[in-house]
């Protein structure tokens, strides 16, 4: 399949800068009443990328099933993995609400509006992790930028007494990471298999990695972290033992041992599958390319996934360049009518049989969502499972491993399903 090529005449600007534009048109819907079931029409081919032809073991198309509205901005879904069945919703701003299986309204967990920054542009109350350990010390973990505009990790706390409200006063600052512009910050916080914490750092924003952080190994912008958070629980963290840089050098450059990846532009969301502990990254594009990264566990650091090199599978901004080292995506599609990739998740749940395996990503622009098989020794098949009409801001699972999406236009989640 031929690969759709479209630069736009504003190659300095961002494309998930689009992401926050509608923002200034959003309004919020009173109650939470179910929402309107979106529009889903006959999908076609997907955009190019690495596919096979053969695509009858893929679904045509999926359904939406709406279950939250109401929701001012929402960016994630989760679940705290403590058997208690509880979803667990984002809001841009700075609010995580929660709901109790059978309960339709929800409750604040937890509101730190006043210490979130400007909802504008690509901040926020970004990404939300329960740690592994949560049922017994409570503890989860944050991701926001704060009033000066920089990323704030910090980690909160719930009480056997309180389960279903945290404490805003327990914050206790992981790291703290000084952004040079509102754009291009991450987000997306993640407990591995190996139950560290990820952490996925955008290049610090503007374009071309204007900063020089991504592949700049004493920056901590444009990687993938790994960090140890529940040994001591005194200290902000510790650098696993075998985090690849813990000790030695990067193309002999002292490199910095928090970071497991290296050469990210804004890896916005990722996800561990539940099953096999493979690693998928989206990561966004600038002008062309948006793309798929996949390690296959057991998840082996010190990669190099190429950025400002390469935008996808392409040579960024030159007819040629050296690949030598790189990890390449797995899949790539371009910008015609797309603009910035929301990475997902891989089916593990039990109510849908017929979608077990598949990767389902989407892009926020056209609200497309694509169901991904990968397969180590063929080319990866790829189907367009459906035209939403949604502004898709993240995927989300829940403690059954069912997945969910949350629409930043509509203030509403949704539930997957055959």
């Amino acid at each position: 399949m031929s690969t759709i090529t479209h630069r736009r005449p504003d190659q300095a600007s961002h494309p998930s800068v689009w992401f926050w534009l509608s923002l200034v048109l959003l309004f919020v819907v009173a109650g939470c009443a179910p929402p309107p079931s979106p529009t889903l029409s006959t999908p076609d081919s997907p955009p190019a990328a690495t596919t096979s032809p053969a695509q009858a073991s893929l679904p045509e198309r999926i359904q939406l099933t709406p279950v939250y509205s109401g929701l001012r901005q929402p960016l994630f879904v989760t679940h705290a993995g403590d058997g208690s069945g509880r979803i667990f919703v984002v809001e841009k701003a700075g609010r995580i609400l929660l709901w109790a299986p059978g309960e339709a309204d929800p409750v604040v967990f937890l509101n730190i509006e006043d210490r979130v920054g400007s909802s504008g542009s690509e901040q926020g109350l970004l990404g939300l992790a329960f740690a592994p350990n949560y049922p017994d010390t409570g503890f989860f973990y944050v991701n926001y930028t704060d009033r000066a505009g920089d990323t704030v990790i910090a980690r909160y706390q719930t009480s056997p007494e309180t389960p279903d409200q945290a404490d805003p006063n327990s914050e206790f600052v992981i790291l703290t990471l000084a952004q040079p512009a509102r754009n291009h910050n991450g987000g997306m916080l993640a407990f591995g298999p190996d139950g560290y914490l990820w952490i996925g750092t955008g290049d610090g924003g503007g374009a071309n990695d204007r900063f020089g952080n991504a592949q700049n190994p004493e920056s901590l912008l444009g990687k993938m972290l790994r960090l140890d958070v529940t040994t001591a629980s005194d200290q902000p963290y510790l650098i696993p033992e075998d985090n690849p840089w813990r000790e030695g050098t990067w193309d002999g450059r002292t490199i910095r041992p928090e970071i497991w990846a290296v050469g990210l532009r804004n890896p916005w969301r990722y996800s561990f599958d539940r099953e096999t502990g493979d690693l998928w990254i989206a990561d966004v594009g600038q002008n062309q390319y948006e793309e798929i990264n996949f390690v296959p566990a057991p998840l082996a650091g010190g990669l190099n996934f190429g950025w400002p090199i390469t935008e996808g599978l392409h040579c960024f901004q030159s007819p040629g360049c050296d690949t030598a080292g790189l990890t390449l995506p797995i899949a790539e599609y371009g910008h015609q009518g797309r603009c910035s990739i929301t990475g997902g998740y891989v089916y593990r749940g039990q109510d849908q049989p017929g979608l077990t395996g598949l990767y389902f990503y989407g892009d926020y622009c056209s609200g497309e969502i694509w169901a991904l098989r990968h397969q180590q020794d063929a080319e990866s098949q790829i189907q367009l499972v459906a035209r939403s009409g949604l502004g898709i801001s993240s995927f989300g699972e829940d403690e059954a491993g069912e997945l969910y999406v949350t629409d930043l236009r509509g203030g509403a989640v949704y539930r997957i399903e055959e």
